[in-house]
C-alpha cells in the first residue's frame, strides 16, 4: 500500500480553516511555526508565483522568508498577511485579563 505524504495545505479550504490554523500557529509563540503556517497557507492559496504578483514581493525572496531560515521583518509578514487576504488584529489575553493594571 502506498502512502501518501501529509500536506497541511491540502486541508486549509476555508478562510475559517485558514484563520483557525494561523491563529493556532501564533499561539505556539515559535517564530518558525508560524513561518511554516504562512508558507502552507500561501501553497493553498495558489502558491508563491501567485502571491509575488499580489503583494510586489520577489518569489524567491517569499521562498526565503517564509523558510526555516527566514528572519522576516514585521512590513513583510503584514505584506504577506494582506496578499493571502488576512490581517493581524490586537485582542486580550484571556488567560491574563483579569490581571488589568491598577
Amino acid at each position: 500500500m502506498a502512502t501518501i505524504p501529509y500536506s497541511s495545505s491540502d486541508y486549509l479550504q476555508t478562510d475559517d480553516d485558514v484563520i483557525e490554523y494561523l491563529n493556532a500557529a501564533m499561539e505556539d509563540g515559535d517564530n518558525h511555526v508560524l513561518l511554516l503556517a504562512l508558507r502552507n497557507v500561501a501553497i493553498a492559496k495558489g502558491g508563491f508565483a501567485k502571491l509575488a504578483d499580489i503583494t510586489g514581493l520577489n518569489r524567491e525572496s517569499l521562498y526565503k522568508t517564509l523558510s526555516e531560515q527566514g528572519n522576516p521583518h514585521y512590513e513583510t509578514v503584514a505584506a504577506i498577511m494582506r496578499g493571502l487576504g488576512f490581517r493581524f488584529a490586537i485582542l486580550p489575553n484571556q488567560i491574563s485579563s483579569h490581571h488589568q493594571a491598577a
